[in-house]
This record gives C-alpha cells, sequence and structure tokens, in this order.
C-alpha cells in the first residue's frame, strides 16, 4: 500500500525510491535521492552564480519573473498534470492552489519588491540630524535553502524562492520524496524562463539530502514542514548561526457565534476542513459552536459532507481527492479510531472510503468528543471535522486557545466588530472573520505562527526583507570631529549643555521633539 518505498542499496549506491500513485498504487517511477556531496555541489554552483544575480537592478530581475509566470501559464496543464500524478489532488485544488497562486505570488513580489526593498535616505533623529544622514540598502543574503513539504509542492516550493531570488538571492530547494518532481520543475520552468544557470536549483531526495542542505554553506533556511522537523531544522541552523524560519502545523480552531450565518458557516467548515484532502496549514481541526446553533450546524455540516464527490472518476467535478501519502492516512486513521475508543461518534466518514483502490478516506464529521483525544490536541491533516458545543463565546475561546498550536483560526458571527474583537484574543499567528483560512495566499499580510506552529513569518514587507540584510550606512559633515579625540572639561560641560536644551528647554523639546 505504501507509495513510497526505499529501494535497497548496495555500498557506494545512492539511495532509490519507488514512488507510487497515491490514487491507484500504481508504480510512477523511480528518483535517485542527492548525497550531501551532490547538495554542496549544487549549493556551489548557486553561490557562483549569486554575483551576477544580485548585482542585476530588481527590475532587471522583475523582467525575468514575468517571463516566468509566461511560461508557468502556457505550461499549467503539464503542472497540474504533475500535481494530480503525485498526489491525487483533484483538478481544481491543483490549479488553484498550485498554478493560480504561484502567477499571483509572482505579480505581487514583482511589484512589491520595488517598494520593498528600494534604497533608503533618513536623517537620523535628534541632534545628530543635523551632522548625518543613513542610506538604508537591501542586499542579498546569498544562496538561500529552501525545504518545500508534500501537501502543496509547487507553490510551497515556488513562493519561498521566488522571494528570495527577486531579492538577489540565488536558492537551493529541496521538496518532499513524495512529491520531487513537483517541486523540480520550478528549476525547469525557470530554465525554461532564461534564468541564468545556478540561479534556480531543486533537489530531490530523502531527509537525508534535507539534512545535507540545512548544514551547508547557506546563508538562510526556509522551511515548511512537521514540527518534529521543524525543530531539527532549527537545531542544525543555531550550530551554524545559520538564520532560518520555520512555517509548521496547525490545529485551527473555528468559533461559530449564535448570531452567525449557519449555512455560510456550514459550508466553509466542510470547505476548510476538506480542501487539498484536509492536508492545509490553515485547514480547519476544531470546530467550538455555540450551544443555541449547536444542533442545527451539525445538521448542516453533516448533510453538506456526505454530498461531497470523491475519487478520479469525478473528473473535474472530483472535491475530495486521495490522500498524498500512507502514512498520514495512518495518522487520521488513529485519531479518529482513538475519538471512537473514547466515546465519539461518528455522523459522516469515519473510515476509508473502501470503494476506491487508492488512499481514499471520505469527508468525516465526529461530535461527543472526548477533548483530551488525539483528534483534539494533535494535527491530523485530513478531512476530519470535529465538533464541540460550548456554552458561550467565553468558552469557545478560552478552547480555542488550550492548544500547543497557533497558527491560524476563524470566527463566524454576522456582527463584524464583535468577530474582529474575539480573533484579536485567539493566540494565533492570524485569523479571520466570515472567512476560511486563505492567509497564505494573502502575500501582502505577513504569515507566521506562534507557540509550536513556526517561527518567524513568510509574506508581507517584512517576509521578503528577511531575505536580505538591511545594511544601513552613514555619511557625515564633519568627520567624527564633533565628538572625537581629545576629551576635556570644555566638550564635557558643553555635551551636558546640550542635553539639558534638548531635553529640559522648552523650546529644546520643541525643535527636537518631547
Amino acid at each position: 500500500m505504501a507509495v513510497i518505498e526505499f529501494l535497497q542499496k548496495n555500498d557506494g549506491e545512492r539511495q532509490k525510491i519507488l514512488l507510487k500513485s497515491p490514487a491507484t498504487l500504481e508504480p510512477l517511477y523511480e528518483i535517485e535521492c542527492e548525497t550531501a556531496e551532490d547538495v554542496n555541489a549544487k549549493i556551489a554552483k548557486a553561490r557562483a552564480a549569486q554575483p551576477a544575480w544580485g548585482a542585476l537592478s530588481i527590475e532587471q530581475r522583475a523582467q525575468y519573473f514575468l517571463k516566468l509566470r509566461d511560461v508557468i501559464l502556457d505550461r499549467q496543464d503539464y503542472i497540474v498534470e504533475t500535481v494530480i500524478r503525485e498526489t491525487g489532488k483533484p483538478m481544481q485544488d491543483a490549479l488553484t492552489f498550485e498554478v493560480y497562486a504561484v502567477c499571483s505570488f509572482i505579480s505581487y513580489w514583482v511589484q512589491q519588491a520595488r517598494k520593498t526593498l528600494k534604497p533608503e535616505t533618513s536623517r537620523p533623529p535628534g541632534i545628530m540630524g543635523l551632522m548625518k544622514k543613513v542610506h538604508l540598502i537591501y542586499k542579498p543574503l546569498g544562496v538561500v535553502g529552501v525545504i518545500a513539504p508534500w501537501n502543496g509542492p509547487f507553490v510551497l516550493t515556488a513562493n519561498p524562492c521566488i522571494q528570495a531570488m527577486i531579492a538577489g538571492n540565488t536558492v537551493v530547494a529541496k521538496g518532499s520524496e513524495i512529491t520531487p518532481f513537483c517541486s523540480k520543475i520550478l528549476e525547469e520552468l525557470c530554465l525554461e524562463a532564461g534564468f541564468p544557470e545556478g540561479v534556480c536549483n531543486v533537489l530531490m531526495g530523502d531527509g537525508m539530502t534535507g539534512a545535507a542542505l540545512t548544514s551547508g554553506a547557506v546563508d538562510k533556511i526556509a522551511f515548511t514542514g512537521s514540527v518534529t522537523t521543524g525543530k531539527k531544522v532549527a537545531m542544525a541552523c543555531v550550530e551554524n548561526l545559520t538564520p532560518y524560519s520555520l512555517e509548521l502545523g496547525g490545529k485551527d480552531a473555528m468559533i461559530i457565534c449564535a448570531d452567525a450565518n449557519l449555512d455560510e458557516a456550514a459550508h466553509a467548515a466542510v470547505w476548510g476542513g476538506c480542501v487539498n484532502s484536509g492536508h492545509f496549514c490553515c485547514g480547519i481541526e476544531r470546530i467550538y459552536v455555540e450551544a443555541p446553533v449547536y444542533d442545527v450546524f451539525v445538521e448542516k455540516v453533516t448533510t453538506l459532507a456526505k454530498a461531497i464527490r470523491q475519487g478520479a472518476s469525478h473528473g473535474v467535478n472530483e472535491d475530495l481527492g486521495a490522500i498524498f501519502w500512507d502514512k498520514q492516512l495512518d495518522i487520521i486513521e488513529a485519531h479518529v479510531e482513538d475519538a471512537k475508543k473514547k466515546g465519539a461518534k461518528v455522523l459522516a466518514g469515519g473510515e476509508r472510503n473502501k470503494e476506491l483502490k487508492g488512499l481514499y478516506y471520505p469527508a468525516t464529521v465526529m461530535v461527543d468528543l472526548d477533548e483530551t483525544c488525539d483528534l483534539m490536541t494533535q494535527e491530523t491533516f485530513g478531512p476530519v471535522l470535529p465538533i464541540i458545543k460550548v456554552k458561550d463565546i467565553e468558552e469557545g475561546i478560552a478552547k480555542a486557545n488550550d492548544s500547543n498550536y497557533g497558527l491560524h483560526g476563524s470566527v463566524w458571527t454576522k456582527d463584524k466588530n464583535k468577530g474582529l474583537e474575539i480573533a484579536k484574543r485567539i493566540q494565533t499567528g492570524s485569523m479571520a472573520v466570515n472567512d476560511i483560512g486563505m492567509m497564505y495566499g494573502v502575500p501582502s499580510a505577513p504569515f507566521g505562527g506562534v507557540k509550536e506552529s513556526g517561527v518567524g513569518s513568510i509574506n508581507g514587507a517584512n517576509g521578503l526583507r528577511a531575505y536580505s540584510q538591511a545594511m544601513p550606512i552613514i555619511i557625515g559633515r564633519y568627520a567624527g570631529a564633533d565628538t572625537g579625540y581629545p576629551h576635556d572639561q570644555k566638550k564635557l560641560d558643553r555635551m551636558k549643555k546640550l542635553m539639558n536644551f534638548m531635553w529640559k528647554n522648552p523650546i529644546g523639546k520643541k525643535l527636537l521633539g518631547p
């Protein structure tokens, strides 16, 4: 049943992996894992290409990305076919999450880089502003390592790479061994768009390949993946003092107020919990509903979940695809079974779809849950919707915050001001009011988690600047003679008078600030 099989190797041979389709379990192809030597060679290649790439103006680099967008649109069917082959995603998910999203990111980062990475000039605050000027420039870091997961294999490889490259860095990326070609095609498409050799490099391999990249001579690591692996990445980066960002897992809570539009909220719950087969870091994994509307909401969600169409036989009308990885299916099944043993009731789904050959798990709705069960406390990453009744919003807020995770969440109410106030109280990196967790797809907003959901943020102006060194250059008027040697009583008395004038004298405070 495994979709990935590590083939036996002899001494000195590269590890080979046999991949199978999660939708049909039929063999796809074998790949060879790149070794530490291969990784270091790619880093060296990227290092050699970086000076010329970094010396280009932002506008010159932007033209490459606009050409890349054209290539992606021309090759969209190829990208979608590759994604579906390796993940079993529905066609709509593959097109929207992988192709549209990447084109949208390119469009935004090209515009944003022109403003965000533009050199700045300012005067220092206070009296120094009369004597000095500060030039702030954003220099590329050098070579950025990107480690991408299997749930959004093209977009989650492309987005950090695009940000790093538009900032003047070259990249060495490593995709998941479960979806290797979904990541590898980024390098292929960049070359087709005319990018210089060595600017975008994508590795294929397993965890050992990723470990070699993390400990390699790179200038930053951008990691997206599990909490467990993220902690290992952080330890390796700390050892080398390599800057890093971690976008990790989530256990997003959805709070349904008694005054919510229940039809909209129910649809959002099912879509937000099942889209991309539930393999979505901002997917809904816990639902807390105020008691007065609990029964009606549960009924609506159950009806919608049972109507979801699953399986490739539905073609373009398929709603819910395969589980991408058999190990993730094992986790989903274990969480559901643990909840059942502890008294949970299944209203829809609840076991593998036995009518389909591949790794299919239906949209599942569960109630009457023991809140200590794994389904409520650990990341399930599958199409399972556990629904909990709460007596009021205060209880819903408390339960939403009672988690080791803190990535995203949502509040549903017709009173938007009330929703905003509730959202402010949730301990997460971001929130939504009457909307589903597509925060990652809003490139202008910072995206990142708190608690065990991550370190640092991607997207937004700060996310883009994190791929640069903000370097201030001070230009003085008096060559330091105003404060330099020799020290004497006259200079000391003058400094005391200056401080009194600046911060005690009304005229000084008015001229130089409070």
